[in-house]
Formats: C-alpha cells, structure tokens, sequence
C-alpha cells in the first residue's frame, strides 16, 4: 500500500476502505508518512469529503492510535459530554456534580483552554488545591467513591487527532465536517464513554455560525457514534452571547456555585439542566427527557448537586470550602467598570470579541504555553435584550492591573446597542438523537 495511491483515489473522490484508513494513520503517527503527503490528503478531504462510513473509520483509527481507556472497573453507564467549545461555557461544573447525584457515574477527561475559548481544567484548577492529575487506580477510585472524577487527557489519548490537527491549522483543512467529527469522537471513543452527550454550539462565539452547519456536525457525530455502538444525542445550543455573565477561570467556579444552589443565570441553568437530562437518560435511570428533567430540578433545588460538588473538590485535594466561601477562591485586585455610551437596548454581544477581551487581561491562553491567571475576567451586568441607560455598567473588568484600555475598548466594540429590543434568544435549536 502506498499513500500516493490514496492522495490519487481521495482526490478523484473515491472512498477508501477500513484498511486503507488504518494504514494512514497508523503510519503517520510512526513518522513513515512526511507531513506533507498528509497535507495533501487532508487537502483532498477537505475538498471531497467522506462517507459516513469513511468518517468511523478514521475515528476509530484515531481513538486505537494511543492509549484507550478501560473503565469497566466502574460500575454503571459512563456517560460523557463534549461541548465544541465557546465563551463562558462552564456546562461541565455543573452538570457532573448534578448527574452524580442521580447515581450516574462521571468519568470525564477534560482540556485546556485556547484563544477565546476556557478550559474545564483551568477552571478547576483555580480551586486552591485542586489536582487534576490523578493516577488511573486513583480516578477509578475517586468515581466509584464520589460518582464524579474529572481530569486531564492522557498524553497518550489519540495521538493521531493531535499531530493531524496541528497540521490542519497550518494548511486552511480546520473547518471540514468529517475532520471536526473524526476530532472530537476519537478522543471521546478512546476515553472509554459509553454514552455521549455532545453540545454544539452556534454563533458569534462558536465554531459553528449557522444552524445548518451545526446540525450537519452534530448529525455526524451522531452517526460516528451509533456505527461504533455509542449512544449519542447531540444538542445545537446558543453561542451568539456568551453562556451565563461570568467569564475567568475563579469566577465561573463562582457562577457554578449559584446555579449549583438554584439562584444562577438562568439561560446558563436551563442549557445546563438540559444537558444534564439528557446524560440521566443516556445513562438508563431515566426513559423520559421530562422525568430526568424534573429529576435535575429537584437535585438541584434539594442542594443535592452542592453536596457532592463539595465531595468532588475535596476527593481531588481542593478546598471544598470554596463552595460556602467563594471568597477563598482568587480575586482580582481591580474591579473596572465599562458604561454605555448611549440608551437603547443590548441588540448584539459579539461572543467571541468578549473572549478574546478575557483572554487578553490573563484568563485565557493565546499560545499553549503561556500562563494564566485565575483571578481575572469579566461579569456582564448586560445580556442581549436588556435596557440601559448611558453610563450604565455593562461589564465589570477584575484585572490585576489598572491599564486595561485596551480591553474596556474590546468591550465595548463587542457590544451593540439599538433603539428597540431585540427578539429573545433561543437557547436550544435542536437535538440530534
């Protein structure tokens, strides 16, 4: 086999087989196959495309390219969430705790965050204490114990996706359906999910910026999932603001905690009980959405879901005292506030120019090795549909430096403000089962 003769049959459109797949990735991941024959094949996919059948394969390539996870040792239904990523998007802390206290066992391993985009890990790693490596008896242990561990990847999970994906960055093959998918499900496959839950988002903070695009994503994962006997249920979800009004790392444990007590933003606390739902019902206690639902509700309101959030932090070395004093959690020493430059009503948050404002003041990461700081961010005192007056707050900026021009200029770029209110947003569009 030669990987000329599959650049030649992809680029003239023809499917390759299970074995041909296999070939190429197993080898590129050996160093046998030089980076730009790849590029080349990537090329030819990205124009091309590939069969549903074509698109398991490759995930399936991937995922058996490294380590994959055996979590039999714990009992129940693993069931995981993937979220496509976007702006204050802090799903995760909140609905772990949440479907473990349903009985529902989650095993997670979660990333970093880059660009405009925040990491589940960062995020809890702004918990003093609060280790996110755990050996594999550890993590195991920790989900059997407390029904909830969640920590980083395995440097060994799909090392085909990582090398593939950073030469995708650099040859313009990032936006390709079948690549996207192939993505995410191979490091979803190798964790050792049976069941996964998978929030794409849409919108000015998203990856995704139509709904048509992102029902073709989500549909693909869908069906990667069903080939490779996963049960998986894709949720489309508002991104054209950002999710909830705090963004940094301390200050979305903060927002998690509210929700987590039922007094949180409530367009963050629908997607997240929705979320949440449909993981109870993936993972058999529930048949119904409705029943799981009303289930999540009740948790939550019982302070159920802040019980075992504490319990999480503490089994992982954190100061579970964050959850009842969040002031123990880092804080910025300045809190900055930006003001409308005119009445009307917030008709338009440009979601990801918000990230990157974040980003910029230190709680995100603009290259994989630069650090962060926890105690910055933002709250927003406006969302899209609200009325304000000129000099009304509509962001508060926590830096840890008095010079943030540059980011009150970002903020309020990122804001539009018109004469008549705005339809309200739709939270969820659709869901892909």
């Amino acid at each position: 086999m030669r990987m000329v003769d599959l650049i030649h049959k992809k680029r003239v459109g023809e499917a390759l087989s299970e074995q041909e797949i296999t070939f190429i990735i197993n080898e590129y991941t050996a160093g046998s196959i030089p980076d730009y024959q790849m590029s080349a094949f990537l090329m030819a996919t990205f124009l091309n495309g590939m069969t549903d059948e074509e698109t398991s394969f490759l995930t399936l390539a991937m995922a058996g390219s490294g380590e994959m996870i055996d979590l039999s040792a714990i009992a129940g239904v693993k069931v995981d969430k993937h979220s496509t990523g976007g702006v204050g998007d802090k799903v995760s802390l909140i609905v772990g705790p949440v479907v473990a206290s349903l009985g529902i066992p989650v095993a997670k391993m979660s990333g970093r965050g880059l660009g405009h985009t925040g990491g589940t890990l960062d995020k809890l790693e702004s918990i003093p204490g609060f280790q996110i490596e755990l050996s594999k008896e550890a993590f195991i242990e920790a989900v059997n114990t407390n029904k909830i561990a969640i920590v980083g990847q395995s440097g060994n999970l799909a090392p085909a996706d990582k090398k593939i994906y950073a030469l995708r960055d650099v040859t313009a093959t990032v936006d390709s359906i079948p690549l996207i998918a192939s993505s995410i499900m191979s490091k979803k496959i190798a964790s050792g999910a049976e069941a996964i839950v998978l929030d794409v988002k849409i919108g000015s903070g998203a990856f995704m910026k139509t709904v048509e695009d992102a029902r073709v994503l989500a549909r693909t994962m869908v069906d990667i999932g069903t080939r490779l006997n996963r049960k998986t249920i894709a949720m489309i979800t508002d991104m054209d603001q950002p999710l909830g009004r705090e963004i940094g790392n301390a200050n979305e444990i903060r927002e998690s905690i509210d929700v987590l007590r039922g007094t949180g933003d409530k367009e963050l606390t629908e997607v997240a009980i929705s979320v949440a739902a449909y993981m109870a019902v993936l993972g058999k206690v529930f048949t119904s959405f409705e029943e799981a639902q009303e289930a999540v509700r009740d948790i939550i309101s019982k302070g159920k879901a802040l019980d075992t959030f504490k319990r999480f932090i503490a089994s992982q070395g954190g100061d579970s005292r964050v959850v009842d004093q969040p002031e123990l959690l880092p804080t910025a020493a300045y809190h900055i506030e930006v003001t409308a430059q005119q009445d009307g009503f917030i008709n338009e948050i440009q979601a990801e120019n918000i990230g990157i404002a974040a980003m910029v003041l230190g709680a995100g990461r603009a290259k994989k090795e630069d650090l962060i700081d926890y105690a910055v961010g933002l709250t927003l005192n406006k969302k899209i549909g609200d009325a304000i007056q000129i000099g009304e707050s509509i962001c508060t900026i926590h830096a840890n430096r008095l010079d943030v021009a540059e980011v009150e200029a970002m903020i309020l770029d990122a804001y539009k403000i018109t004469s008549t209110q705005p339809a309200p947003k739709q939270l969820i569009y659709d869901v892909i089962e």
